[in-house]
């Protein structure tokens, strides 16, 4: 995890637009580099390291003696470099995962490579010699990325939009600033002049098909077929490919663990394989709650179980109200639900790096969107509604829990990553017949849970847990953090405020007095931004006033069974 930033064709003083490349400076704690591009004295890198890999020559933008004309600026860990470069013999110059881009680039050209990285990324790559600019973003957004660019050919790329909203530029005295699309790549030329000129932007990846890096993968043959036990097998193989490969870093691995199927399941799997890797420090699990909290204990119950070094984190609702300036500033969204589910997840990470040594930190995010985790899609109309829904919300991660979990940590200085999202694993899993995917026997993610119900990884009552909010899960049942907000935000937004709403936020206009209330925070950091949330995140199928669980009728009989 870093923080990458560039300019092209920019028509004011390098050194002042450098200050906007400071404002993601949490995201690379250990080390930052500015540097331009020779023969473009208006065009440069700015990269905010977090060393993770390679201690030594893991500085960007990545350049080597081999192609002195490429300058590669990523943020992200590409997970098959090694077996790319033993497979191509490419000359490697560094220990950096990213240099693999420049080798299949120099092979194969952009299109084969980005198709090639098992991974997840954004980078911005640059090719003097042929005067191209490439972007890139892997298939889930994982790794964040934004782009300004103005009709006369200027372009600004950064990790977080707020590194780019106090870019100037002489024809235009607002920025208009955008996220780039994940699973998309774009081709540039670069005009001699420094601006460019966007070619063509190209989908590359779905969620749905198997990636082209599959064959050359080394995870052992999966059997043909869908019965029951063929697709578990091939399941738990591929789990466990996800949480191994994404065992490579220099630094301290933790996990993020809610007492939840899906935290629980990673971080059982996380620490079955460090083991199996003789890693000599024991896996340290964190878990945050109010008092009485659900999730506290049934993460103590997990951590028991595996064997982890656990770290409970208690808050209360004044220090979780206090936080929501900061949180909505580090989201960059006023979406309801990711600012309800990001302050547990914020101070978590804040204290997971005051008072610990893990820095790539392990979670569960993806496997709601993924597995139909949620709870209203019990009330999906068909199997195959329930498909397109799974689909529709993978595609909108960037959006939601993938913007969440990346700001969240990124704010402190972490690395997330999130086996749950994997190239082989999700693609597999988006394969199965519809009727497999669906809940069953009133138990969403049944499929999920059969798969690993003989491997002894968690208790029982772990793995059939129902589905609990993250921002539900850290409070008692008796008064929800949503409900503790509401009240909150009952008198700091009045009854007036609320029937101007419409004329104040024409786009997205708030109906509660909760969304009101982020509303104005998010304003205040970034005024006339509020495209960049293009609809807020609510359930189907149902008649839902709220996003939490703990409003809708299945987990209110739940709760009382």
């Amino acid at each position: 995890m870093c923080g990458i930033w560039a300019l092209f064709g920019s028509d004011d003083c390098l050194s002042v637009q450098c200050l906007s490349a400071m404002k993601i400076a949490h995201r690379g704690p250990d080390a930052f580099r500015f540097e331009n591009v020779n023969g473009y004295t208006n065009c440069c890198f700015g990269f905010h390291r977090l060393a993770v890999v390679d201690p030594l020559f893991g500085m960007q933008p990545i350049r080597v003696r081999k192609y002195p004309y490429l300058w590669l600026c990523y943020n992200g860990e590409i997970y098959n470099h090694k077996a790319l470069q033993q497979r191509f013999e490419f000359e490697y110059q560094t220990n950096v995962d990213g240099e693999i881009i420049l080798h299949l680039y120099d092979k194969g050209g952009i299109e084969k490579t980005i198709c090639m990285l098992d991974g997840v990324f954004a980078f911005i790559l640059l090719d003097t010699a042929n005067k191209k600019v490439f972007l890139g973003r892997d298939t889930y957004g994982v790794r964040p990325l934004f782009k300004a660019m103005t009709e006369d050919g200027f372009l600004a790329v950064c990790s977080e939009a707020k590194g780019l909203v106090s870019l100037k530029h002489s024809t235009t005295p607002f920025l208009k600033v955008e996220p780039f699309l994940p699973g998309h790549y774009e081709v540039l030329d670069l005009k001699p002049n420094g601006k460019v000129a966007s070619v063509e932007m190209v989908k590359y990846h779905h969620c749905t098909d198997e990636p082209l890096h599959a064959i050359y993968d080394s995870v052992e043959k999966l059997f043909p077929g869908f019965d029951l036990e063929t697709v578990k097998n091939n399941l738990r193989i591929l789990f466990d490919n996800a949480i191994k490969k994404r065992l490579m870093t220099d630094r301290r691995i933790g996990c993020l663990l809610s007492g939840g199927l899906d935290s629980s399941l990673v971080a059982a799997s996380l620490l079955k394989q460090l083991k199996e890797a003789q890693v000599q420090y024991p896996l340290q699990t964190f878990a945050i709650g109010m008092e009485d909290s659900p999730d506290l204990l049934a993460a103590r119950k997990v951590a028991n179980y595996i064997g982890s070094e656990h770290h409970e984190v208690l808050f209360n609702s004044e220090e979780g109200i206090q936080a929501l300036d900061e949180v909505i500033f580090s989201l960059e969204t006023y979406d309801i639900t990711t600012v309800r589910a990001s302050v547990g997840m914020y101070l978590i990470s804040k204290y997971i790096r005051k008072n610990t040594d893990s820095v790539v930190i392990f979670s569960g995010e993806g496997s709601d969107e993924l597995t139909q985790g949620y709870i209203y899609f019990h009330k999906a109309p068909s199997p195959e509604k329930a498909e397109e829904e799974s689909e529709r919300l993978l595609k909108e991660l960037y959006l939601f829990d993938v913007l969440r979990a990346d700001r969240t940590t990124a704010a402190h200085g972490l690395e997330l990553r999130v086996p749950f999202l994997d190239h082989r694993f999700s693609s597999y899993y988006l394969s199965l017949p519809p009727d497999m995917r669906i809940p069953k026997n009133g138990i969403e993610k049944h499929l999920l849970r059969e798969t690993f119900e003989d491997c002894n990884l968690l208790p029982k009552e772990i793995l059939w847990r129902p589905k609990e909010a993250f921002s539900d899960g850290i409070t008692s049942v008796k008064n929800s953090w949503f409900k503790i907000l509401q009240d909150y935000v009952e008198h700091q937004v009045d009854d007036e405020m609320m029937s101007a709403a419409s004329q104040k936020f024409p786009f997205n206009t708030p109906k509660t007095k909760e969304g009101y209330f982020y509303r104005q925070i998010f304003e205040r950091h970034y005024p006339g931004r509020a495209d960049w949330l293009t609809h807020y995140w609510m359930p189907k199928w149902i008649n839902a006033t709220d996003t939490s669980a703990r409003t809708l009728t299945h987990y209110k009989s739940a709760a009382k069974a």
